[in-house]
Parts: structure tokens; C-alpha cells; sequence
């Protein structure tokens, strides 16, 4: 068959890269950015001046670099965007929780005595949809009802079909008219507030177990957690969690006697239980009592059976790199004056989109910044967060990656090793776009080994 065009140029424009004199230096960068698809494109020099003799020690510039140009990873965090930067994201993030659960990295390894649950919070049901059910290993029908009644849109909300696990109707709502579009939305704009709510609750309640105040209980106990956000197939998210009971210095010291796992657990099946979030009234639409769903589960985390400290931290990283495109929804904002009806989504997205759309366009919803995140089907949260003493952060493992990439530089002669005391650091940097032309996206697939994507902002460069 004949190449098609856009092959053809590809093609040609990969041979003319590797017919580049620069080639191996552009071959290079392309290696040390770990097979980025979209690396961003920079401009700029470094220059190390003696502070006493005022003598210039060494300078990096781009302008000797293929097209003028440093080309380093995107660092995104989605694996949508860019995998082999998301599995960066998701190690750092794996060694994160694990480290506060096992210790290491400055942590005690005597946290792992501590008290510590794994926790799922759900959101409420807002209409039957599809779902695979399983007892005891064998497949259940998906909703089956002998004595359904036709719904008002003349639809009989009954399904006996027995889903796989990939099936393409999982998560649809079996009437679209009934379902609760508005309410999905809302929750997912107010869960951030939820689990705020709820934090401070299961303080509260772990305060008032002690027979404390809460001042006097941040003398003996302090919460620690780390928690990650999940989008169900329906369009909602829930939140899984690893909640730790410390002294009150954080790690390095063991809780009081009192605050034991088991009290941990009823605290958070209070906290869950009693918050609420009420939506703002609008126009045209009425104020909604929020809260979680019945479906919460608590667990504790242990060194040996099914929820290990490595299951647990693989699967709150493997979450953190996820958004709402296995929703079937986009992993881009989406523009108001778009026609909906053309963009490659789902039914269900597409609906759970338009809701987010009208909700925002209501003065008094303004400050939910629906239409903003309308992509994200309302949920303007962060996917992943710690508290303060939960373990390192992901910027101490970044400069300890850093660090070893630096102090390899030099011990290879790459680098040139100078007084931090003696030496002045003068860095001049600029944004020059990002991502490939065809034919460097062509060369870099081959050269990493995967699949990088056609050209950013920035890939005529």
C-alpha cells in the first residue's frame, strides 16, 4: 500500500534529522528525557563566575545545541499525557506512602507500630447504572428486577445481562432521564469540602474518645494521612486514604496508649457518617444536602496478608496518574462555545459535561467553577495529598534523584565540580515550546523503545 502523506513527511522528516551533523547530540537529550512525548523546549545558558577574580569558571549554552534548543521531560502526571512521565510520578509517589508506612528516608521504621487503616470513601448513589456484580467468584446479572415498572421516559430499568469487565455499557446509567446528573456534578464540585469536613471531624471525634479538647489533644496525638482520588465509571469520584495516629511530634513518636486502631476505625466511621456539604441555592436550582455514600470501607494495613504497605502504596499510586478519561470523558478543558455533540466522548460523559456547562453558567454556582472544570466532570480538587507529617515529600525524592544524577555528572567528567563557596551560579532560562515534529517523534519512538506523540505547542522549533 502507498505511504500516506502524512507517513511520507514523517518519513522525510526523520531522515532529515538523521542526516543532521547533530544527530548524536539530539539523539542524546532524546535519552535522557526517559522517552517524554511532549518535552518542553528550552533556551538559556548557566555561567559560573569566580566571586573572588570575577573570572567567568564555565558556561552552558543552547545556542550549540541541536535547533537551539534543551529539550527535558514534561513531568506531567498523567499517564494519558505522557506515560513515562506518569510512571516517574507514580514511583515517586509508590515510595511516598510506603516510606509512611515502613519508614526509611529520615522516617523511623517504629511507624510501623503505629495504628494506620485503609479507607474508602464513596459518593451516594444519583441513578442505576450498569455494573458487573460478583458472589462467591461467579457473575451475577447486572440489574436484574422481575417487577420493574416502565420509568416515566419509558424505559424499564432492568438489566440481566452478566457485563465483562471491559464492557462499553458499564457505568451508563440504565435511563438517562432518570439518572442525577446535577447531583453527580455537585458532589464531585463540594467532595474536596467532604473530605475537609471529614478530617476535621475525625479529629473531633478522636479528641472527644480521649476525653480531650482539641487543644490539648494535638499535646498527645496528631492524624496524619495521605490520600488519592478515583473516578468510578459512573462519573463520581471517591477517595482512598491511609490514615496514621502519631505522637505529637509526627512519626518519630508513638501515639497514646488509648488511640488504638480500633478507635481510629469508629472515629472514621463517625466522621464519615456525620458530614454534610450543602450546595449553594441558585436560580432554578434548589440547595442540596451533600454527604458520602453508605459504602465505606476500613482496613488495616499490615506487613503480611492481602493489604500489605506494598499493595497499598501501588494502588494509591497507580491512582495518582489516572484523571477522568477512563470515564470517557478528556484530559483537556473544554471550551463553552464547543459543539458537544462532536467531541469524542462518551453519552454519559458528554451529559455529565453539559450539566457541568448549565451549572456553571448560574451566577449563584459561579464559585464552584464548573465550566472550568467541566473536563474533569466538576471536580476541581487535587488528585493527591498528604498532610504535613505523613512522610517525605515528593520534592525531597526529586532532589534526591537530583543529587545522584549530579554527583554522576562529575564523578564521569561530565560535569565540572566547583566550590559551591567560591562559585557564583548565574542561570538565564526561557520557555521555547514543546513537544515533536513527526519525524523526531518517529526517531524517538525508535530511540526509546515506545510510543511518543505528534507535535505540541512547540514542535517547529
Amino acid at each position: 500500500m502507498p505511504a500516506s502523506t502524512t507517513n511520507a513527511h514523517a518519513i522525510h522528516g526523520a531522515i532529515s534529522r538523521l542526516n543532521d551533523p547533530h544527530y548524536t547530540r539530539w539523539a542524546s537529550q532524546i535519552r535522557r528525557s526517559g522517552g517524554c512525548r511532549q518535552p518542553i523546549h528550552l533556551r538559556g545558558k548557566v555561567e559560573h563566575w569566580d566571586t573572588a577574580t570575577g573570572t567567568l569558571l564555565h558556561r552552558y549554552s543552547t545556542r550549540l545545541e541541536p535547533d537551539g534548543v534543551l529539550r527535558v521531560p514534561c513531568k506531567t502526571r498523567r499517564a494519558s499525557r505522557c506515560p513515562s512521565c506518569a510512571e516517574v510520578y507514580r514511583a515517586d509517589t509508590y515510595h511516598l506512602i510506603r516510606t509512611g508506612l515502613v519508614g526509611g528516608k529520615g522516617v523511623p521504621e517504629s511507624v510501623t507500630a503505629h495504628p494506620c487503616l485503609f479507607v474508602t470513601l464513596t459518593a451516594p448513589p444519583f441513578g442505576a447504572v450498569h455494573t458487573r456484580r460478583e458472589r462467591n467468584g461467579k457473575m451475577l446479572p447486572c440489574h436484574p428486577r422481575r417487577d420493574a415498572q416502565v420509568c416515566p421516559h419509558g424505559i424499564v430499568p432492568s438489566c440481566t445481562a452478566r457485563h465483562q469487565p471491559n464492557a462499553e455499557s458499564l457505568g451508563e446509567p440504565l435511563c438517562p432521564g432518570c439518572y442525577d446528573y446535577t447531583g453527580s456534578v455537585l458532589f464531585n464540585a463540594l467532595a474536596p469540602l467532604l473530605w475537609k469536613r471529614f478530617t476535621d471531624a475525625l479529629r473531633r471525634h478522636l479528641a472527644k474518645s480521649g476525653d480531650l479538647t482539641l487543644r490539648d489533644m494535638r499535646e498527645q496525638l496528631t492524624v496524619a494521612f495521605a490520600k488519592v482520588a478515583e473516578y468510578q465509571r459512573r462519573g463520581v469520584v471517591h477517595f482512598h486514604a491511609v490514615i496514621r495516629l502519631d505522637g505529637p511530634s509526627g512519626p518519630g513518636l508513638d501515639p497514646p496508649g488509648w488511640a488504638t486502631a480500633d478507635v481510629l476505625a469508629q472515629a472514621v466511621q463517625h466522621a464519615a457518617d456525620a458530614v454534610t456539604a450543602t450546595t449553594p441555592a441558585a436560580a432554578g436550582t434548589s440547595a442540596r444536602v451533600l454527604r458520602w455514600g453508605r459504602e465505606i470501607d476500613v482496613r488495616p494495613i499490615t506487613l503480611r496478608g492481602d493489604l500489605t504497605e506494598q499493595a497499598v502504596a501501588g494502588y494509591i499510586a497507580k491512582y495518582a496518574t489516572k484523571a477522568a478519561e477512563c470515564v470517557g470523558t478528556l484530559d483537556r478543558r473544554i471550551v463553552p462555545t464547543e459543539d458537544l455533540a462532536l467531541l469524542p466522548v462518551r453519552e454519559h460523559a458528554r451529559c455529565l459535561i453539559a450539566e457541568c456547562l448549565r451549572l456553571g453558567a448560574i451566577s449563584g454556582l459561579a464559585g464552584l467553577r464548573l465550566i472550568h472544570w467541566a473536563h474533569m466532570l466538576g471536580f476541581g480538587g487535587h488528585f493527591s495529598t498528604r498532610s504535613r507529617r505523613f512522610s517525605i515529600t515528593l520534592g525531597d525524592i526529586r532532589a534526591d534523584r537530583a543529587e545522584h544524577a549530579r554527583t554522576e555528572a562529575v564523578s564521569t567528567g561530565r560535569l565540572l565540580l566547583f566550590d559551591e563557596d567560591t562559585a557564583l551560579v548565574v542561570s538565564d532560562w526561557h520557555y521555547a515550546g514543546r513537544g515533536f515534529t513527526p519525524g523526531d517523534a518517529l526517531l524517538a519512538a525508535s530511540i526509546t523503545k515506545g510510543s511518543v506523540s505528534s507535535p505540541g505547542d512547540g514542535g517547529g522549533v
